[in-house]
């Protein structure tokens, strides 16, 4: 990854927030992948951080949006955008963060994937998660690779899909059809 690419995000997101009308600067910085952060086969990714030291409480749920809804797109156009020309293996993985909303619903994710670890090993009933985004949905399947004995699939279609952990057993052909 070069100091090029991250200068390229923090320019890139800084014009994005201006077209809004709001003005503030961009960091970039680059971090270990955090624990649910998967895109980067590296284990890296680029953090460009809103500024928000200047911004007025009402710019910053602007910039955030009912559950993070406009922070999701942000940070899905930086990396469609950004990426763009670049061959697959030098693509690079954006997180976008505001006001610490990011690493903050990293540690809620966390804790909502392992409460349902723990009550599906307890009660051996599936387990559904609401209210996620695509991204975290693909994080938690990802985290449960890591278990045996659960496994994760979405149901239900957007804006309405829900994650669903349960025990490894109760695995079936049509479950993984539709995977």
């Amino acid at each position: 990854m070069s100091n090029i690419s991250m200068q390229h995000g923090e320019q890139w997101l800084k014009t994005l927030v201006e077209l809004v009308g709001i003005s503030t600067e961009v960091r970039g910085n680059l971090e270990p992948a955090p624990f649910f952060h998967q895109d980067s086969p590296a284990g890296e990714n680029y953090w460009l951080t809103i500024d928000s030291v200047n911004l007025s409480p009402e710019e910053v749920r602007t910039l955030i949006g009912t559950n993070g809804a406009v922070l999701d797109a942000m940070q899905y156009l930086a990396n469609s955008v950004l990426n763009l020309t670049q061959p697959e293996e030098e693509q690079i993985s954006y997180t976008v963060e505001l006001n610490g909303y990011r690493v903050r619903r990293q540690t809620e994710v966390r804790n909502l994937a392992e409460a349902a670890a723990q009550e599906v090993r307890y009660s051996g009933r599936e387990v559904e998660i609401k209210s996620l985004s695509s991204g975290e949905r693909r994080q938690i399947h990802n985290f449960f690779k890591e278990f045996a004995d659960l496994e994760t699939f979405s149901r239900g279609k957007e804006p309405h899909r829900h994650l669903v952990v349960r025990p490894a057993s109760e695995v079936s052909e049509v479950d993984e059809y539709q995977r």
